[in-house]
């Protein structure tokens, strides 16, 4: 999932940055409005995780100007304020959530990933054949048991998974597995997906995912 934390902190933002990037997403970090409206006109992402008080542009005037564009992405406010109207304010903006300043990083977690699914309307449970992900436990098994999967490797298989039936380019899978800082090219999706194959075909599942030469990669 390629998220985007709005935090002007200069250590929560990184702190954030990291703990996310560690399960598995790929994480952008923007310091002040403007830099995220950058961000947010450069890449397309799931989910931003924005604060309000920020600098050069506000948190408030962001989240209008993000619902103005196209291809909006899930929006989660994470704010010291704490009031009622703050809150309703947010959501009348177009905030698909709102977490109040200190929070617990398991709960921010299952917040963004929620986000994230009513944006796609993912299912939890997302199959095909003798497969099955747990887009909430972030587990994949086949016939029940546990595929042992690297973050990458699970993010690249449930971004198949979601689009099952649509091909999708090498350059599309790497913009949503890989943030901006990254130094790999998108040739490391090949890698990903050898390893993945590997792993499906030691489970039973060698031809799960298709190659579309010159066009990218497919679940159907």
């Amino acid at each position: 999932m390629r998220l985007l934390i709005v935090e002007d902190s200069p250590t929560l933002g990184p702190d954030l940055r990291i703990a996310l990037t560690r399960d598995g997403h790929a994480v952008d970090l923007a310091v002040d409005g403007a830099q995220a409206l950058a961000f947010v006109a450069s890449y397309a992402y799931d989910v931003v995780v924005l604060d309000l008080m920020l600098p050069k542009v506000d948190g408030w005037s962001v989240l209008q100007r993000i619902r103005q564009g196209e291809g909006s992405p899930g929006v989660l406010v994470l704010s010291a304020r704490d009031q009622v109207a703050d809150r309703v304010q947010a959501l009348n903006l177009g905030a698909d959530d709102y977490l109040v300043k200190p929070f617990a990083y398991d709960e921010l977690l299952a917040r963004v990933l929620a986000v994230s699914r009513r944006g796609q309307a993912q299912q939890p449970l997302l199959r095909a054949d003798a497969l099955e992900v747990d887009s909430r436990a972030r587990l994949a098994r086949v016939n029940g048991q546990v595929l042992a999967l690297t973050p990458k490797e699970y993010a690249l298989l449930e971004a198949l998974l979601v689009q099952r039936g649509t091909v999708l380019a090498r350059g599309e899978l790497f913009e949503r597995l890989y943030d901006a800082r990254s130094e790999a090219s998108d040739k490391v999706i090949e890698v990903l997906v050898s390893t993945l194959r590997a792993k499906l075909a030691r489970a039973g599942l060698p031809e799960l995912i298709e190659t579309r030469r010159g066009f990218g990669y497919v679940v159907a």
